[in-house]
């Protein structure tokens, strides 16, 4: 069995690595109640680093699943209001926010589409200024894992529940860098690797990418002209710094809205609500999506695509090599959290505003005219291979090689 005080060493990455809880700061907690065991020795070491408060907001995928099977679509159209004034008085509390999440690519098997996106709209509506307020970094937040018994079955067929179970928490805790005799030096050194990448890629001053590899990927991905490159550390408005992903290998930034021209192809299957997306290509031309095909899932991205203005656009370039840590075990993990970290990906939708210089005070109106995007979604789908080429091209017209056969040139 995983031990107490391994549990204890990750609780902590994520306290201290990931959120870098302040003393008198409120925690809140989304957690999968199959994690309640693991959400109290979290809370206890939260306590124990000086939070003031600790607050839950529960939930289940049974449970889940049953509301969309029985419930009819009016039920999905609307969120209630004290949904969203619990996100909402603990984000002006300036609380920090963690939310622990699981994989299950099949729940919504079967479900009716149209409830799927019909709540998402109704959730990322009712809580714009939240959600605009994490992509602008304007508090701590962080998304981390915890395995479940669907999931460790899915990726460990053949062991019993309680190996499969034990396996996936072990590999949780080894890809977020948890598992070592010292893991916050761990962090401190891989955090200063992704500060010298982003840096490198900041100075060069790149104005376009361009992405080629045997699938047929063939994409040209145009930068803001004040764009910046993040990964790793961030910081807020009050200069608490950050990571908001653990496990996290990416350095990225973001994509001008208008100027993507070209096809790419995936790498690795995208879950979306439950559901597969699988086998598909994009083809854009002048920044939004103009073709898509999909050998499964493809009404799923039609749809996703048109859930709003933006969502046929690009809000995301991150890039990954090849031959990371997650990549090389040679896991599937049918959660983005972690195949996104194995992969160089793009993201439809919404851009970061911490990607341009002094975004995160930049109004949305002059965010958009310096050139990023914005919409109700942002979703990670990978194109990293292993024989992925990227080549930056600078202001003055020179390429610059960044990605041969999948990994960094320097």
């Amino acid at each position: 069995m995983v031990s107490n005080h391994t549990l204890q060493a990750y609780a902590k990455v994520l306290l201290k690595k990931g959120l870098n809880i302040q003393k008198g700061q409120i925690l809140v907690v989304n957690t999968p109640v199959e994690a309640s065991e693991f959400t109290a020795i979290l809370t206890k070491e939260a306590y124990e680093y000086g939070a003031s408060q600790v607050v839950f907001n529960w939930r289940c995928d049974t449970t889940s699943r049953l509301r969309y099977e029985y419930e009819t679509i009016a039920q999905f159209d609307t969120l209630p209001d004290w949904r969203r004034d619990f996100s909402l008085y603990y984000y002006h509390k300036g609380a920090a926010f963690l939310s622990l999440i699981s994989a299950n690519p099949y729940l919504m098997n079967g479900i009716d589409t149209k409830k799927i996106f019909a709540w998402q709209k109704a959730q990322n509506t009712a809580l714009k200024e939240y959600i605009d307020g994490m992509m602008a970094s304007k508090t701590t937040w962080l998304v981390a894992a915890v395995p479940s018994r669907i999931w460790a079955h899915l990726l460990y067929p053949k062991q019993t529940e309680e190996e499969a179970y034990e396996l996936l928490w072990k590999q949780i805790i080894h890809s977020s860098r948890a598992d070592g005799s010292d893991p916050m030096a761990d962090w401190d050194a891989h955090l200063k690797t992704l500060l010298v990448r982003r840096t490198w890629m900041t100075e060069h001053h790149f104005i376009s990418l361009h992405y080629t590899n045997s699938l047929g990927t063939d994409l040209t991905i145009g930068l803001p002209e004040t764009h910046v490159w993040q990964g790793g550390t961030e910081e807020t408005a009050n200069h608490i710094l950050f990571n908001a992903n653990i496990p996290t290998e990416e350095i990225y930034s973001a994509p001008q809205a208008n100027n993507v021209n070209g096809i790419v192809y995936n790498t690795k299957p995208l879950v979306y609500n439950g559901n597969i997306i699988d086998n598909f290509n994009l083809t854009f031309k002048d920044g939004k999506v103009i073709e898509v095909h999909a050998e499964k899932g493809e009404d799923i991205l039609q749809q996703l695509i048109t859930i709003d203005e933006g969502a046929c656009r690009l809000g995301e370039v991150a890039l990954i090599p090849y031959h990371s840590p997650i990549s090389l075990s040679n896991i599937l993990f049918y959660e983005t959290l972690f195949d996104e970290n194995a992969s160089c990906h793009l993201a439809l939708g919404a851009a970061y505003p911490t990607c341009l210089e002094n975004g995160a005070a930049l109004s949305k109106k002059d965010a958009a005219k310096a050139g990023i995007n914005d919409s109700m979604i942002h979703v990670d789908f990978m194109v990293g291979s292993k024989d992925l080429a990227i080549t930056g091209t600078t202001k003055d017209g020179m390429p610059v090689p960044i990605f041969t056969k999948g990994d960094w040139v320097q």
